[in-house]
């Protein structure tokens, strides 16, 4: 009589241990860092639920890549590129002309007065307007740099791009900001 294995041999320990490992480790990633990549996603796609998609996209190729990853610790500089690539990408699909907005103007939970309130709220939508009327690069630059608070180096990387670069389109976005702030005053 022949025997037969019902459930089959199944991967060996090794193999469950590195596809734990990862689990474990795209887990705790997801935890740190979804609240802080959906928020980048949002300035750079202006809809949440667009910035939603593109950071679960993120999280679902880095699972699928993690074996791929020369380094484990670069994951969270994976998921940056990977949600500013997503957005840009979405952004393309749309075709919609300065989808992006960027928060530089806080909003304050306590003001002084409404007057204060409105002026405070008019402020910001100008910014706004002009953040979102700047070139893509530019935008992105600014959004690593004011936003995520990204060096010069680590937005080079992340964009894939010089650091030169970086320079001159952050300079240049400051710039336009600049004439299109002191144009509406």
């Amino acid at each position: 009589m022949r025997k037969t294995h019902e459930s089959g041999p199944g991967p060996g320990p090794g193999i469950r241990a590195v596809a734990d490992d990862r689990d474990k480790a795209v887990a705790e990633l997801f935890v740190a860092h979804h609240r802080r990549l959906v928020g980048l996603a949002s300035l750079l796609v202006d809809d949440r639920r667009t910035a939603e998609d593109v950071v679960q996209e993120a999280f679902a190729s880095l699972y699928r890549r993690w074996s791929h990853l020369r380094d484990p610790q670069s994951a969270a500089a994976f998921l940056d590129r990977t949600v500013v690539n997503g957005g840009r990408d979405s952004l393309r699909r749309r075709r919609t002309a300065g989808a992006a907005v960027l928060r530089l103007v806080p909003r304050s939970e306590e003001l002084d007065s409404a007057e204060h309130a409105a002026v405070a709220h008019h402020e910001a939508d100008r910014l706004w307007a002009a953040v979102t009327a700047l070139p893509t690069r530019q935008r992105q630059v600014l959004v690593l740099r004011y936003y995520l608070d990204q060096s010069e180096l680590e937005i080079a990387d992340t964009l894939g791009i010089s650091a030169g670069s970086v320079k001159k389109h952050a300079s240049r976005g400051i710039a336009a900001l600049a004439r299109e702030w002191e144009g509406r005053s």
